[in-house]
């Protein structure tokens, strides 16, 4: 018996193949190679055509497939006639638009796209922060809901065509299943839900001039949410019938991923965006909304409140890949970037920066405050230093938004975390244990493996979260170095004047 995951990217959509009975990967596959691309129109602006996702699922699947039956012995018909579910993960707060018949009507408007700012703004001011905050637990902010008021007020045409507006995940399981559903956990990301009424919120909706009918039907996160048509089976080489049984958001399924359920318990993820997410167990929130409140995937499955706070930056991944790009001599791997790195001290010897360059970002309040180098020295810095800023200054960002986690009172001594992305750097890891002063634990999964364990949970082939990640490998533990704490605060606070004083001219 197998279960099929799938993660939708900003940057690739990945498959993979998991056995449900020893939990073990058998496959993990990615489209495209290199990262998708994401159109920008104009300053702030980010958009992905739904189609190109469709287009890499299909080619990760058919990898992730026949790798999954060389490693098991069998054939790719074994592995077809074995899938027994579907779980999916995507990348949150983006807008797809379909029309009656399930088209897409525009390009999506994806989670760094800063547009529409002013419509959340606006919606914050009129409904007042006092009922957002205690309904929606957010600002409107630049969410979805935000997102679907510009295009209302800047693309009528497209607007009147809405039959069904969806997140991207949303989106992926109508393709495979051809009915327009959503979740709870994934309508309160969109800033739709409202948690005190436990419906919809209709002073939202009513705000923005909202038809109710636009929100497709709200299914369990664990429940059978669908089955793949006929002539979807037939496009990826899959049997009809298959049920999507899981449906998440990236970095709620992330913690699930790392096996985090429960309060008090952290996940962290640093891909193009970085993110440090934290069970809540009882509703609260950041009065000034720079860290965000959602439904985790197991809010309310036992009658308990289970909120996930979500402190996003986006300059993360993105920042070290635009080094990579534009600043390190060409043939240089990432690896070679992190050797490069270790070679400056602590504090990239004066050197300072700020990786807000990927659009306004949440937890410095919805503005764009930009990417900024400061502190060169031509006659000392070399382009190793840029590399170790780089780094240093993403996790000064994370130590940044921890910080406002722990004035709600959370407790972020442990974090867990995968071994990918900007984890893979030992600079980047020691940097963040040493600046937080957290415990760092590195866990071998990703999104993928993740939704194909919930879409076990969801189909009842795991009674319950301990089984579906009982073969969770814990393979490192990085402990805080005491010995460079203080150097580690010497250039964090150094990082954190030049954000201040950048701030303040905006």
């Amino acid at each position: 018996m197998y279960l099929i995951g799938y993660d939708i990217g900003s940057s690739s959509v990945k498959a993979c193949i998991v056995d449900a009975q020893n939990g073990k990967t058998l496959s993990n596959a990615f489209f495209p190679k290199q990262e998708a691309p994401i159109t920008s129109l104009k300053a702030g602006w980010a958009e992905q055509d739904p189609e190109a996702w469709w287009g890499y699922l299909k080619q990760a699947t058919a990898e992730a497939m026949q790798t999954a039956a060389t490693k098991a012995g069998c054939s790719v018909a074994d592995i077809k006639d074995g899938l027994a579910a579907i779980g999916i993960s995507y990348q949150m707060h983006g807008l797809v638009c379909v029309d009656k018949d399930g088209k897409v009507l525009r390009p999506a408007i994806i989670w760094c796209d800063s547009r529409a700012v002013p419509y959340g703004q606006k919606a914050m001011q009129t409904l007042g922060s006092d009922f957002c905050l205690s309904h929606l637990l957010n600002s409107p902010g630049n969410f979805t809901a935000a997102k679907l008021a510009w295009v209302k007020e800047n693309e009528p045409e497209v607007y009147e065509k809405i039959d069904k507006i969806l997140l991207p995940g949303d989106y992926i399981a109508l393709r495979l299943t051809g009915t327009a559903t959503t979740t709870v956990s994934g309508l309160s990301e969109g800033i739709f839900w409202d948690f005190k009424e436990n419906r919809v919120c209709k002073e939202l909706m009513e705000h923005f001039g909202f038809s109710e009918s636009f929100i497709p039907e709200i299914r369990p996160t664990f429940s059978e949410q669908g089955r793949v048509t006929a002539a979807i089976a037939e496009e990826l080489g899959i049997k009809a019938g298959i049920p999507v049984t899981y449906r998440a958001g990236d970095q709620p399924n992330n913690a699930l991923s790392l096996n985090v359920f429960n309060p008090g318990e952290i996940a962290s993820t640093a891909g193009t965006s970085g993110v440090v997410y934290g069970v809540n167990g009882q509703v609260n929130y950041d009065p000034r909304s720079r860290v965000n409140t959602f439904a985790h995937v197991n809010h309310l499955m036992d009658g308990q409140t289970r909120l996930g706070v979500l402190l996003c930056i986006n300059g993360t991944g993105i920042l070290n890949s635009w080094i990579h790009r534009h600043i390190v001599q060409e043939g240089c791997s990432y690896e070679d970037m992190n050797r490069m790195a270790e070679q400056v001290p602590v504090g990239s010897e004066g050197i300072s920066i700020i990786p807000f360059g990927n659009g306004a970002e949440r937890v410095m309040e919805n503005r764009e405050t930009g990417c900024a180098i400061e502190g060169i020295n031509f006659n000392i810095h070399r382009r190793e230093h840029l590399v170790r800023a780089a780094q240093e200054g993403i996790v000064f960002s994370f130590k940044y938004g921890i910080d406002v986690m722990r004035e709600m009172g959370m407790d972020i001594n442990r974090i867990h975390a995968g071994r990918a992305n900007m984890f893979l750097s030992p600079l980047f890891r020691d940097t963040l244990a040493g600046v937080t002063g957290a415990t760092i634990e590195l866990y071998e999964t990703d999104g993928s493996v993740g939704a194909a364990k919930g879409a076990g949970i969801g189909a009842g082939i795991y009674k319950n979260t301990q089984e579906a990640f009982a073969s969770l490998e814990r393979l490192a533990v990085i402990e805080p170095d005491t010995k460079l704490q203080p150097q580690y605060m010497e250039a964090y606070e150094r990082w954190l004047n030049v954000l201040k004083r950048l701030d303040s001219n905006k």
